[in-house]
């Protein structure tokens, strides 16, 4: 089945009569449907592989990644930009999430925000945002003036600004410099984006967000390296992740761990190399934080 280009509000035939259906068989429905999301991402690969590509080259001259969005798409924003520090040890600044509404609008609905292209604005001022910076403006509909004025906001200033949208053509798409256009077509439930294009972006931003930590040196193998071990079970798995990386047994592992001050990369390239911690911590400086480099492999 391909779907449909048009707008994300239009009627989808497929399910024109779910409401009649036993409950087993809506829920077939919506899985049916759901499955259209994952090629829809994977016919966008070439530009999220360009987008990461900017976003790590901006990251490393000092800039920030930042998503703009309002509703689900803000929200998945946020959720992402939250994610990175403790998956990637990276620092809150250097992944931020805009989400019309502000902070109360992740947790509940903030009628009229969205509308505000102004507010899309001034919240990218208040950021101040600059040419080393990307800006990811996120509407699963291309037309959310919050985003729209954050977009206008982010070029005026010399940010490179992208969209992510699910329906084309687009005013998001036409004002971004690089747009990520999934086409999932409409709804199970007409309009309610929460639900395939609200999958398909979540999919975009995993992909780009663990495609430029993997480019910065975040990973080793498919291991989570600069993982902040901040909490008993995230302890248990830095040390489950130093075991498997060196072959060592679990208690071996948790060892290193406490030597290297909680530091997943510095055990394991102490491990390996057969050096101490701070030996280890000033290899990896030597090597810009990539542990296949710091241990002279082909990075």
């Amino acid at each position: 089945m391909t779907p449909n280009i048009g707008i994300t509000e239009s009627i989808n035939p497929a399910t024109r009569d779910i409401d009649t259906l036993p409950t087993r068989r809506i829920v077939a429905a919506i899985a049916a449907e759901d499955a259209l999301v994952v090629p829809a991402v994977a016919a966008v690969g070439d530009a999220i592989a360009q987008l990461a590509d900017i976003v790590v080259e901006r990251i490393r001259r000092g800039g920030q990644l930042i998503y703009a969005g309002a509703g689900t798409s803000g929200r998945l924003g946020a959720l992402d930009a939250a994610e990175c520090p403790p998956t990637f040890g990276t620092d809150p600044a250097q992944v931020l999430a805009l989400i019309a509404g502000g902070p109360a609008a992740l947790s509940q609905a903030i009628e009229g925000a969205e509308d505000s292209a102004e507010q899309g604005a001034r919240d990218v001022a208040a950021l101040d945002v600059g040419p080393d910076d990307v800006l990811l403006g996120i509407a699963a509909s291309g037309a959310t003036p919050y985003v729209l004025g954050a977009v206008a906001e982010a070029r005026r200033r010399g940010a490179f600004a992208a969209g992510l949208v699910c329906t084309n053509p687009s005013p998001l798409a036409e004002a971004v410099e690089l747009a990520i256009a999934p086409i999932v077509g409409p709804e199970v439930i007409a309009g309610s984006t929460r639900m395939k294009a609200g999958t398909a972006e979540k999919l975009v931003l995993n992909a780009l967000s663990t495609t430029v930590m993997i480019r910065l040196g975040k990973i080793f193998g498919n291991l989570m390296v600069d993982l902040r071990p901040t909490n008993a079970k995230l302890r248990r798995r830095a040390t489950r992740i130093i075991a498997a990386a060196t072959g060592l047994d679990l208690d071996t592992a948790q060892r290193l761990l406490d030597a290297a001050g909680g530091e997943v990369k510095t055990a394991i390239v102490a491990a390996l190399a057969g050096v101490d911690a701070d030996e280890a911590r000033r290899r990896l400086m030597a090597g810009e934080g990539f542990v296949r480099r710091t241990l002279g492999e082909k990075a």
